[in-house]
């Protein structure tokens, strides 16, 4: 799946902070209308980071998203982006997380919140 998303690499995970930075990278392919990163990739990018955050001393539950909202301000385009996450409140089970994407200038292309629960992963 991060394969499918551009994933480059983690860039930082702050476990004090519940912080997670994670590179990516928008190739064509990711694109409509020319050079315009198609809006799901923008808010995966974002929401893959606010997920990344929201596991750090997790216990190794897993983050389920239950709402995503994502401001669009600017178009992405082919190229490196940073997609910035963490948690802004979070309690036993539910977490609040908040996000952007930038470039790696640190131009804003959007900003997200998320309503994310710890589950404990399912077993086969």
């Amino acid at each position: 799946m991060l394969e499918t998303l551009g994933f480059v690499r983690y860039l930082e995970l702050d476990e004090e902070n519940r912080r997670a930075v994670v590179g990516f990278e928008c190739r064509l392919d990711h694109c409509h209308s020319g050079d315009v990163a198609q809006g799901g990739f923008v808010t995966g990018w974002i929401d893959n980071a606010m997920a990344t955050a929201s596991m750090i001393g997790a216990d190794g539950r897993v983050a389920m998203s239950l709402d995503v909202k994502v401001s669009f301000f600017r178009a992405a385009n082919p190229g490196s982006l940073i997609a910035e996450g963490w948690v802004e409140h979070g309690g036993g089970r539910t977490v609040f997380a908040e996000g952007l994407l930038r470039t790696p200038e640190g131009v804003k292309i959007a900003k997200a919140t998320s309503t994310i629960a710890l589950l404990k992963p399912r077993t086969a």
